[in-house]
């Protein structure tokens, strides 16, 4: 829905209202025509129920609103003298018509001094979780979010079990798209696993003044483009197109600004020609190679704790050595040869259970895939147990990188994989670009999808909105987006750019970070190292926790000694 279409939505709305409610107006001493004038209306509305004049405020913030007009229906109704639970229960299920009902229909009379207070213990509860529940909403859609660590794709940067506040402010908070959804919950409803939300009516983007811009290497919550499924890590049974901002949260690092010409080689960034420098926090992992001098691969492991990698395989040499089967497994299974002796042959590829019966194959006791820092692999460099560590390097091409899709096969266009891809544009908003069949695929999805355009393309000619183009303004800015987990990470390698209007805000502060997170509670332990820690700034982590347990306790002994004083004083009297 357009800005025109939401303006003579609220018209409308305005005009019911009026209809519904100008015959109690004139009960409540006022004229007719102040019931039709939109805000005015709601003004004089607070006037005669005897609220806030703020409140009218609260009506226009979606989601909010929600809850707000509930409650201004049951306190309109009970101004007029309809106070009992069958009017209550009439006036939220008519969505309000019922007052339309009281308007013509019933003899009222104006409480212009009625007690505010609930008419019972009941209401009085309802009223005070409503209004709990407008305030959380409040802080939770426009300022700060709880967020929570899901996957590995930032280890060691941010922790699976970190729980995390965003602020929505710092780059601007974002109205809701979704206007009538469920509160605090994002595309799910708990327990009956249902949608939140409905999809229409919609608003248009909108998003307030950022206190800053987005800057290179800030960790950023966003939407998830890509995002088609109806749960997530759930295979869907078909496409789901969900609203931008009920998309899957998804936390990563901004490597890339609009304007910006990233490339990645050998898996090291490279913005503008220069090599990108991480901030000091930051912990970049990639896949090595490890052999160990006759080790256990489990001990390594457990010592250096690594938490992510896979194993190598030993097939026989005179199997591996048939020419017709060793050229099947390296183009059908991707198989590659690591190293050999006199008898096996140590690989790596798609190996799953029938292949590894099939082939007889052995799990490697010496080799393995391992995850490491730069500091864990001085480390290993430096362990006599350890005979060599190699970082691995994709070099050929792999199936799914942008723009490449999914599809079992190696892109055919290029060979970039997660290691090495690019030179790539990234867009910013008012810039135009020159549009051909080679670039086209870059920016296809923005184009047509992002924002909006009926893109056609017929052989050589390419046709934006019916008109034969050879080139593109952008309408927003995008930003390229990359894990800290190199080669464990879903990102933009895969799937592209983000749009700014999939931006939900940036995470400052970890309040809360638990081990095994997804292991069970029996499983679970407090990272205390970790509490009320911040996310960005220079310098390692620090936490303050101790800090805040110090501020509590001073808060306390202080509330204890006011009340005593308080006390001493009231019997003084």
């Amino acid at each position: 829905m357009e800005i025109s279409g939401w303006l003579i939505f609220i018209l409308l709305v305005q005009v019911i209202h009026g209809i519904g409610t100008w015959k109690l107006y004139i009960k409540a001493g006022r004229k007719s025509w102040e019931a039709f004038v939109p805000v005015y209306n709601g003004i004089v509305l607070m006037q005669i129920i005897n609220r806030p004049k703020w409140w009218i405020f609260l009506l226009f913030i979606p989601v909010i609103n929600l809850f707000m007009f509930p409650i201004i229906w049951i306190e309109t109704l009970r101004t007029f003298g309809k106070k009992s639970t069958l009017d209550m229960v009439l006036g939220v299920v008519t969505l309000g018509f019922y007052i339309a009902y009281v308007n013509y229909t019933q003899e009222t009379t104006y409480h212009a001094n009625r007690d505010l207070k609930a008419p019972n213990k009941t209401m009085d509860t309802l009223g005070s979780l409503s209004f709990a529940v407008v305030v959380a909403t409040l802080v939770h859609t426009y300022f700060i979010q709880p967020y929570t660590i899901p996957t590995s794709s930032l280890e060691k940067s941010l922790l699976v079990g970190d729980f995390l506040f965003v602020s929505k402010f710092h780059y601007g908070a974002r109205t809701p798209m979704t206007p009538i959804a469920a509160p605090m919950v994002h595309d799910t409803l708990p327990i009956i696993k249902t949608k939140s939300y409905l999809a229409k009516p919609s608003l248009p983007y909108f998003r307030f003044p950022a206190l800053q811009k987005i800057e290179r290497n800030d960790i950023v919550v966003f939407n998830w483009p890509a995002d088609t499924l109806f749960h997530m890590y759930k295979a869907a049974d078909k496409r789901y197109d969900k609203p931008i901002d009920k998309k899957t949260n998804y936390v990563k690092r901004c490597t890339a600004i609009p304007g910006d010409k990233i490339e990645i080689r050998d898996g090291i960034i490279f913005i503008n020609g220069k090599e990108s420098i991480l901030p000091e926090r930051a912990k970049p992992q990639y896949f090595y190679l490890i052999k160990t001098n006759n080790i256990n691969v489990d001990e390594i492991k457990n010592f250096y704790q690594i938490t992510e990698g896979y194993p190598l395989f030993e097939i026989k040499n005179e199997i591996w050595d048939k020419p017709e089967l060793k050229n099947e497994l390296i183009n059908r299974y991707a198989f590659e040869e690591i190293s050999r002796d006199t008898l096996t042959t140590a690989v790596t590829g798609q190996i799953d259970q029938d292949i590894y019966n099939k082939l007889g194959l052995m799990i490697s006791p010496s080799y393995f895939y391992g995850n490491l820092t730069a500091e864990k692999y001085e480390q290993l460099k430096s362990d006599s147990r350890i005979s060599s560590v190699k970082r691995q390097i994709s070099k050929t091409a792999e199936d799914g990188i942008f723009t490449d899709i999914q599809d079992g096969k190696p892109s055919l266009k290029n060979n970039w994989n997660r290691d090495n891809m690019g030179p790539i544009y990234i867009p910013e908003a008012g810039k135009t670009v020159t549009l051909n069949k080679e670039n086209l695929p870059l920016y296809k999805k923005i184009i047509g999808e992002y924002e909006g355009n009926d893109l056609k393309v017929n052989g050589d000619e390419i046709r934006i909105n019916g008109q034969v183009a050879t080139s593109y303004t952008f309408k927003q800015d995008y930003y390229w987006m990359m894990g800290d987990n190199r080669h464990n990470s879903l990102d933009s390698r895969y799937w592209g750019f983000v749009p700014a209007d999939h931006i939900v805000g940036k995470p400052i502060f970890i309040w809360m970070s638990i081990d095994g997170i997804n292991d069970g509670i029996r499983n679970w332990s407090i990272r205390w190292d970790r509490l009320f820690t911040t996310v960005s700034g220079d310098g390692q982590p620090k936490s303050y926790f101790q800090y805040f347990l110090f501020a509590l306790a001073g808060y306390f002994a202080f509330d204890y000694f006011r009340k005593k004083k308080k006390k001493k004083e009231e019997n003084n009297v």
